[in-house]
């Protein structure tokens, strides 16, 4: 019986690959990955001899590959799904092809790994019982304030990813809409370089607005709750 593997890889530290991606990752008929190379790089490192070709999926090709896949899958192959890195469908590929299998009845089983959202949410040391994870926040000044104003008066802990140029400015806008709360810069999570910064928006946005920043960034805003805002900030929005 054909499946389809969700399999999360490695974000950084290649000893995060479970011994059933290995498995999976070595069994498969396709492997269908961002980064033909990169993957090819991944499992080389992990000493996985593969028997599966590569079949790239990525944004832009989606819908062609996605059917592509979902033909392979019909006539009884095992298809694995990897991103770049962390687990597909998350801010990276994947969702289409899996809601449409879904849809038609295949198997689909996700195979889980690291995730930059669920290690930088423990890393931040900021409340993880409810948080919202938004992906890549809007570019523009106006829509990334309006981003940030739909979660002004949310109590949850509130979890984005953001290009290294970007960080900065990022971090002001929320300060500015949200205000001075609880937040943390994680940088490189997992990787020989990694570190966080720690401490409250306006503090944060200061130090990034001229700190070069080099690799991946997640950034984790506290929600809108007294203990997490400086007391002499003034109270923005409404707190449940």
């Amino acid at each position: 019986m054909s499946i389809l593997y969700i399999v999360a890889t490695p974000i950084g530290n290649l000893e995060d690959l479970s011994p059933r991606a290995r498995r999976v990752l070595t069994e498969a008929d396709v492997i269908a990955c961002e980064d033909t190379r990169r993957t090819g790089q991944l499992l080389t490192l992990a000493g996985i001899v593969r028997r599966a070709p590569f079949v790239s999926y990525r944004e832009g090709n989606e819908e062609r590959a996605g059917e592509q896949l979902l033909s392979d899958l019909a006539s009884g192959r095992t298809v694995v799904l990897c991103t770049d890195g962390g687990m597909p469908g998350i801010s990276d590929p994947g969702f289409r092809l899996i809601r449409e299998a879904t849809q038609r009845g295949m198997d689909v089983q996700v195979v889980p790994g690291p995730s930059a959202v669920t290690v930088a949410l423990v890393t931040s040391g900021l409340p993880t019982s409810s948080y919202t994870f938004k992906g890549f926040p809007p570019r523009k000044p106006g829509v990334l304030r309006r981003f940030f104003e739909e979660e002004r008066d949310a109590a949850h802990t509130l979890v984005i990813f953001e290009s290294p140029y970007r960080v900065g400015k990022t971090l002001q806008a929320a300060f500015e809409v949200l205000g001075d709360r609880e937040a943390a810069v994680c940088i490189e999570l997992t990787k020989k370089f990694e570190r966080v910064g720690r401490g409250y928006l306006s503090d944060l946005a200061k130090r990034y607005a001229s700190e070069a920043i080099k690799g991946e960034a997640t950034i984790v805003i506290a929600g809108n709750h007294p203990k997490f805002r400086r007391s002499e900030a003034p109270v923005v929005g409404s707190c449940c």
